[in-house]
Formats: C-alpha cells, structure tokens, sequence
C-alpha cells in the first residue's frame, strides 16, 4: 500500500513554495515523522514529515520546483522495505545493468522525453527563460537543473525528467512561455542512465573542487540564497551535497570558518576598467522574501490613504521607572524591563480611547477589533518580518517582554510559523534601534494604524520657562485616512505621550 506525501498547508496568503532539499532518496526506508524534505515560501521555510514508516517509493518533485498546496510531492510505500520496492525501481531492473542500479530511470533506451514547464503556482499563467544551464548534446542526470524560468513572483529551476542527452531546445532564452509548454527534448538511454547512479555514489572530479566554477551542478535554492544575503562566492563553499551541489549547511559552516568575503567584495576578480562600469558591478537575484516586502510596501501605498502625524516623548519618567526596577524585574520574571512593554501598554491604552486605529477596512465595511493582536517590527538577516504578540491588551509587563524575546529569537533564527505572522490589529517599529531619529513607517495592510519608535536623543527643553536637557524621541503615527480622521490620529499619539511621560496614567487606566 502506498501513502501520498503532499504540500502541507502553508499559511494564509501563500499558495506556493520551492522544493528546497531532499533529506531522502528514492529507496531509501524511512520512519513515521521522519523528515523528508524542506520546502521555502516566500516568508518561512516548511519541513514535510513522512506520513508512514516504509519505504520511499517515488519523488515527484525534485529538489528546485516550485509546487502548490496540496500538491504531491511523493509516494511512501507502507511495511517491509524488502517487499515494498518502488515500481519504478522494478521497472527499471528489467533494462540493463548499469541503469537496473538506478531507480530513477524513467524509460527505456533511446526513447524521447519531454521537459515541460513545471507548475508555476496560482494566477500564473506565463514564465520566462532566463537561463540554460545546459545546451544540445550535453549529458544530463535525473533532477539536474536544465534552466531557470521567472514570472512575475518567483523564479523556478526546471529539472531534467530524465537521465539522458538534451537533443533539441526548444524555448530558448529571452522567450515567454504558458504554463503547458514545451521547453525541450531529451533522449534517454542505458548508457546516459547509467551515468545517473554513477555520480549520485561518487561526486565527479569537477564537483570535488568547487573553486572550478563548473555550472553543471546546481546548488539547492535555499544555499544560494544563503550565499546571496552573506556576500559568499560560489567558489568559497565546498559543497556536500549530491554531485558537489552547495547546501545551506555547507554556507553556514564556510562562514563558521570565516573562508566568506565581506559581502561588499565582488564575487570574482574583475580586470580594472574606468570605462567599464558594468564590469565593477555585481548582480544578485531578489530572495523570494525580499520580492515579498516589495510587493506589500508598494501596495500599500497604493491602496491606503496613507498619511503621518508627529510628536515628540519625554523619556524621563519611564527610563527612571525602569532604571529603578530593572533589577527586581529580571529577578522575579527572569526576563529584562525594556521600552517596549511600555509602548505597548501605551498603545493599548490609546487605542481604547481610538478604536478607528484598530480597526480596518473590508469592501464597504469598517471592522472594529474589540482585541488588540500587537504586530512587533523586526528585522533579521533575511528581511523585515512581523510576529504578532496575540491578545496584547490583557498581557503583563512581564508577559509582553517574555513573548516579545521569544518572538525576536525565532525571527532572527527563521523559525517563524506563517500562523505568528498573521492577524495583527496594529503594529510597532522601533527604528531607533538603528539610530533613525525620524521617520514615515509604512502601514502594514490591512492594518490602519503602525507607530514608528525612534532614537532617544538629549537635547534641550524648556520647562517651566527654563531650559534644561532631557531624553526625547520622536513619535511617528502613519495611518490610513480613509478610516482614521485626523483628529483621531493626533488624539493617539497625545494619549501615547500622555502615558510614557507619566506611567502612573497606566495603572489608573486615565
């Protein structure tokens, strides 16, 4: 009995990823829960467990494709590994020898196999060529990477169907496909299929030494990504994987090893030319991420009335109070007393009194939230991302402090789950962590309201007709005036200055 192995459910908003490594192999006998592989979406990566202890039948899709939900990725064969062969396998034992040690093989000798464009995902229809990794007459294995599309989300590596020679290109590059079309040819045979199994037991000469620069292996899409955000050149990693392909292990461990450049140095040597600017320049795809915040930043702008109040805090008050407590704070709840609860605590408060900051826009319709899900703007190597901090409203000091650690150290380790990133009512960003002393945050949609935290600075004051030096910041309000009023945005931010200059309005609830 065999059991289907298919793309787990991966958030709301997300209807595609990218086969990112396969941890097992067609043949390979595997437990219940074991992991098999690793799919990448644009905001998290997914583990995909086995379902059943078996065997592992088939992979339908390989190391680089981009899939849906709820499209199968393999098959598990249940009980005895011994009795439970792939069908594939049995197959390919029936053809000659050298290729009967491959379960890959997909067809007998000299028969013709079409590499179709693989599926490009929802509401896309159409992709480009951009690449051929390969050209006619060259030697391919099963799953080698043939070339690379785009389209207007992502870009997917196509894989060779089929072990074999590539005798005919069909779409070349530059040229703009559908979603059934035709890319190439490939002939299959025993001898071609024999060189599969061949460099799957031992790399070839060319994949032991990376610092040949050979393109015939493709490294998985989560390493080059790695390498992309750390300024690492592809001969800098020795890559473990199948054939010599980089995996995104084997960056961690080379920058482990400090064998990366700063991500400043161009990725080759380049011959001085002051005519040339091209040649000085250095041309790196967007992450899928990256293409991501693009895309919500941009249309936010262009769906929200977006607009910005200021205003300025004295911080006098709150970093005397935590200064004062900090100690018997951290030794009771075992976390550190920051500026955060408290603007988090103020911002409750004010939204209480505003509740138009909290709501948002649906169709015809405004929905009023009777709960505040705080949205805490962090940034990580990889980009910006937001974990909410549910039910903030009913939250402690300690708890909020607790919760925003915890949801700071999965982001910047990328182990965020789509389900932390989604829902919030209003959102916090502290720039001033970077030293920015004043910006326009950037609504998050469909949030209405986002509050942009800047850098403390001294500067001088006049109070009660003298002049005396005080820690201010200023407060930044972006909020969507289709919903929010201007009065009710200046309002906000007077009650959030109100709260952090005297604290004690928070615990009389004034």
């Amino acid at each position: 009995m065999s059991s289907e192995v298919r793309v787990p459910t991966l958030g709301e908003s997300v209807t595609e990823a990218t086969v990112a490594t396969w941890f097992k192999k067609a043949g390979d006998t595997v437990a219940v829960d074991e992991m098999l592989c690793e799919l990448e979406t644009d905001k998290v990566t997914v583990e995909v467990p086995s379902p059943v202890a078996g065997t592992l039948s088939e992979i339908v899709a390989a190391e680089g494709e981009t899939v849906g939900v709820d499209a199968l990725l393999a098959m598990v064969s249940e009980g005895d590994a011994g009795s439970t062969a792939a069908p594939k396998a049995k197959e390919a034992a029936q053809t000659e020898g050298a290729a009967a040690q491959s379960p890959a093989a997909t067809a007998e000798s000299g028969e013709a196999v079409d590499v179709m464009v693989p599926t490009l995902g929802e509401s896309v229809t159409e992709a480009t060529v951009s690449t051929w990794f390969k050209k006619v007459g060259d030697t391919v294995a099963q799953d080698e990477m043939l070339c690379e599309l785009e389209t207007d989300k992502v870009s997917v590596e196509v894989p060779s169907p089929a072990a074999g020679t590539l005798t005919e290109i069909i779409a070349n590059e530059g040229d703009t496909v559908d979603a059934k079309a035709k890319l190439a040819v490939i002939s299959s045979g025993a001898g071609a299929a024999a060189s599969a199994p061949a460099s799957e037991v031992a790399p070839a000469p060319a994949a032991q030494n990376p610092a040949s620069g050979s393109k015939d292996v493709e490294d998985a899409p989560s390493a080059k990504k790695a390498m992309a955000e750390a300024g690492v050149s592809r001969d800098q990693v020795t890559g473990t994987g199948r054939d010599g392909r980089v995996m995104k292990e084997d960056v961690a461990k080379a920058l482990e090893m400090g064998k990366s450049a700063p991500a400043s140095a161009p990725a080759a040597p380049r011959a001085p030319s002051s005519a040339d600017d091209a040649s000085r320049e250095e041309r790196v795809k967007m992450t899928r991420l990256r293409q991501t915040i693009a895309r919500r930043l941009k249309e936010s702008q262009n769906t929200a009335a977006m607009l910005t109040t200021y205003n300025e805090v004295d911080m006098t008050e709150v970093m005397a109070l935590r200064n004062e407590y900090k100690d018997l704070f951290l030794k009771k709840h075992g976390v550190k007393l920051g500026f955060m609860s408290f603007f988090t605590k103020a911002c409750v408060h004010a939204l209480r009194e505003v509740p138009e900051v909290n709501a948002e826009i649906d169709g015809t319709d405004v929905v009023y939230k009777n709960f505040v899900h705080m949205g805490i703007a962090a940034g990580t190597p990889t980009g910006l991302v937001v974990p909410v901090i549910r039910d903030a409203d009913a939250m402690s000091f300690a708890t909020i402090e607790k919760a925003i650690a915890e949801k700071g150290a999965r982001a910047r380790d990328g182990k965020l789950s789509m389900a932390e990133m989604q829902g919030g009512t209003f959102t916090i960003s502290n720039g001033g962590v970077y030293g920015s002393l004043m910006s326009s945050p950037i609504l998050n949609p469909p949030q209405s309201g986002i509050l942009g935290m800047h850098k403390i600075q001294d500067r001088p004051m006049a109070i009660n007709g003298e002049v005396v030096i005080r820690p201010m910041m200023y407060l930044a309000l972006s909020y969507d005036h289709r919903i929010v009023d201007g009065k009710g945005a200046v309002t906000f931010l007077v009650r959030v200055k109100e709260a952090l200059e005297d604290p004690r309005r928070l615990l009389m609830d004034l």
